[in-house]
């Protein structure tokens, strides 16, 4: 994947988290502050801006990303998302192509990151339950395809995101409603889903 082709890819991701601001409100508007669409559609600009505007090599956009969203006031999901890109270019190459193992080793290491920032792991009711098992099949996946290992991706992603409905919450205000949290998606699974799945797809 050139450099190029991954900036369309994380364009494409915040182009669809854009479009789903209103559903992404109304679901964080029963447990949270109702802010998670407005807060999303603002990292999601900041990372469309710095993929379109980056001058260096992959490693330097990935970089560039996670700055633009450092500088964001927000909830919680801009801390979250800045570790998760500082994580990608931490292993990410300065040129302007990666492949499969690439992707593999940098998806790894912002998880790697992003667990031991937020503390969360899967059945919490939290991004990570969409955001570790769509690791994980990517980890899992043998192709040598990237668009392969993205779809497996992806695919576990949704899946993870549609899972929280079923679960209590166990972090941020949600918490607070314990089993009334049981019935509906978690926003933040939701809105992380959305954009992998878009990226995923874009090519």
């Amino acid at each position: 994947m050139t450099k190029q082709e991954f900036a369309f890819r994380l364009q494409n991701a915040c182009a669809a988290v854009t479009a789903a601001e209103q559903e992404l409100t109304e679901i964080d508007s029963r447990f949270g502050d109702a802010d998670h669409g407005l807060t999303m559609r603002k990292i999601a600009k900041a990372i469309s801006a710095a993929a379109g505007e980056s001058e260096g090599g992959i490693q330097a956009m990935l970089d560039d990303a996670a700055t633009a969203v450092m500088s964001l006031n927000g909830g919680s999901a801009v801390p979250l998302w800045n570790t998760w890109l500082d994580g990608l270019q931490e292993e990410a190459p300065e040129g302007e192509e990666i492949d499969v193992a690439g992707l593999k080793v940098i998806f790894a290491k912002a998880l790697e990151e992003l667990e031991d920032m937020s503390g969360a792991k899967v059945g919490d009711k939290t991004m990570m339950d969409a955001l570790i098992p769509a690791v994980e099949a990517i980890q899992a996946c043998p192709s040598d395809d990237i668009k392969e290992i993205l779809e497996a991706g992806a695919k576990a992603a949704l899946a993870g995101a549609a899972s929280t409905v079923e679960m209590k919450a166990n972090f941020g205000r949600a918490r607070n409603y314990g089993e009334r949290s049981v019935g509906y998606a978690d926003s933040g699974a939701t809105s992380w889903s959305c954009m992998f799945e878009s990226f995923a797809q874009a090519l």
